[in-house]
């Protein structure tokens, strides 16, 4: 099977060997939403192993808000090797640590030309994890486009309680660029949090901070390679 294909499968019915590979890929909330039939680039082949080992094996787990020196040497000298269409092919392969990995390094290396691929991603939400990376780029991009997608997503995804996704980062990312726009949503994220004791928004705010901290130590240690 063709693990490109997979997205596919979402919402039709699907053999065993492709309910596990989605749920390896990211995919564990399979969920109806109006941004379904958003178009995204789709790879039409699966990356090889040569190119998940060096552009996503060393950089999916990584948690920037807590990002020592080596590892932002790491970042800095890939980054200074990569280019946009690596980073259009990472994600455009349905999995969250292809798509993770993409969205840091078009952070990093501001790519904004792959603004809507990744804001209609953070729309559509097909796999976990990966949000995180989209709502960095998009408050790396700064742009009313960008802020656009991040109000956008809290504006639906704040009223599906029964989904907690990236409603967190989502609304750190647009509190970044915009206090008033989330001021607007006051409203929508007390009821979102109101059953979800572990809700911390002072620890998500500092995380997030935090990390586009280390996106800037990043940048810099690539200006000087």
């Amino acid at each position: 099977m063709k693990f490109q294909n997979l997205w596919t499968k979402l919402f039709t019915s699907k053999s065993e060997k492709e309910a596990i590979a989605l749920h390896v890929a990211g995919a564990t909330v399979r969920h109806r939403n109006p941004f379904e039939n958003l178009e995204v680039p789709r790879n039409e082949e699966d990356l090889s192993d040569e190119y998940i080992e060096k552009w996503v094996v060393p950089f999916y787990m990584t948690h920037l808000a807590n990002a020592d020196e080596t590892t932002i040497k790491a970042f800095s000298e890939a980054a200074k090797e990569i280019n946009i269409d690596i980073v259009k092919a990472l994600l455009g392969d349905f999995n969250w640590r292809t798509r993770i990995s993409g969205a840091f390094f078009a952070a990093i290396n501001n790519y904004h030309e792959l603004e809507d691929i990744i804001g209609k991603h953070l729309l559509k939400s097909e796999v976990c994890y990966a949000g995180s990376g989209y709502c960095l780029a998009l408050a790396t991009f700064a742009t009313d486009k960008a802020k656009d997608y991040l109000i956008t997503y809290l504006d639906y995804y704040l009223d599906r309680k029964d989904l907690w996704f990236d409603q967190s980062t989502t609304y750190c990312a647009l509190e970044y660029l915009d206090k008033n726009a989330t001021a607007r949503l006051t409203t929508k994220l007390n009821s979102f949090i109101i059953d979800k004791t572990n809700w911390d928004l002072e620890k998500y705010r500092s995380s997030f901070i935090d990390c586009m901290t280390t996106l800037d130590k990043i940048r810099r240690v690539k200006s000087e390679i």
